[in-house]
């Protein structure tokens, strides 16, 4: 072998080893992502089950009237409020701080999400959860696999998306059940796309990660603010068709 083909050999084979390290790093990177937000999902199951089923604690979110407590609105209203927090303080704060408020949000998610399980049957939740775990699972399969580019499409996504804030505020004063039942249809294929997008845009911060060298902190609070993403699309998308498919008790 020439001097010249031993050359072109060795820069193969570091090009070869970084492209596989890279790859490693991005499916590191995605699973971390996964791991937070069905931990995060485990958190929301157990503190709504824990307020639905217990009589003591659900008493600490109802009043005697039958009307919402203190604790009770801090619950509806208090999620809003960590995902403004995470989201515009993920540069200030450590990612102790960003984890410990990704599990405080997690578990008040759940809280509120109390209230969900005393509306529904519970034949209804667990089918709505199970359609909603089928359908994110398969979007989440394609962005990961996929060649398109799904960027244009996730801004289409998110203008939908501004558009339903929009019709559901206006809902709020018209009590419009028609109005409400096309808001969920069109939330399911709005956060439906969304988790494609967003799955294909964490798999290349992961891949981004290797490149431009970014350290095990920031990583973590990528991964963090990931997950977070996930956990809203998949929140969402259970909600919609809980509003659709569910049946009252």
């Amino acid at each position: 072998m020439s001097n010249y083909d031993q050359q072109q050999f060795s820069e193969y084979t570091v090009e070869s080893q970084s492209i596989n390290q890279a790859t490693t790093t991005q499916k590191t990177f995605v699973a971390s992502v996964f791991l937070w937000m069905f931990l995060a999902l485990g958190i929301s199951t157990v503190f709504a089950y824990a307020f639905a089923s217990n009589e003591q604690l659900l008493a600490y979110l109802i009043t005697a009237e039958g009307g919402l407590s203190t604790l009770g609105y801090v619950a509806m209203f208090a999620p809003l409020g960590f995902v403004m927090a995470m989201s515009l303080g993920f540069a200030r704060f450590s990612s102790g701080v960003l984890v410990l408020l990704f599990v405080l949000y997690a578990a008040i998610t759940g809280i509120s999400l109390s209230f969900i399980l005393l509306l529904y049957t519970s034949g209804s939740v667990i089918a709505c959860f199970a359609s909603a775990a089928g359908m994110f699972g398969l979007m989440s399969v394609l962005g990961y696999t996929t060649k398109q580019d799904l960027t244009s499409f996730g801004r289409i996504m998110y203008m939908a998306l501004i558009g339903i804030i929009i019709a559901s505020v206006i809902n709020w004063f018209m009590n419009s059940d028609t109005l409400n039942y096309i808001i969920s249809y069109i939330g399911v294929l709005v956060f439906t796309g969304l988790t494609a997008y967003d799955v294909q845009k964490i798999k290349r911060i992961g891949a981004g990660v290797e490149y431009e060298g970014v350290g095990a902190e920031q990583t973590k609070k990528l991964a963090i603010l990931g997950a977070l993403t996930l956990y809203l699309d998949f929140l969402n998308l259970f909600l919609f068709l809980l509003r659709i498919f569910g049946r009252r008790d």
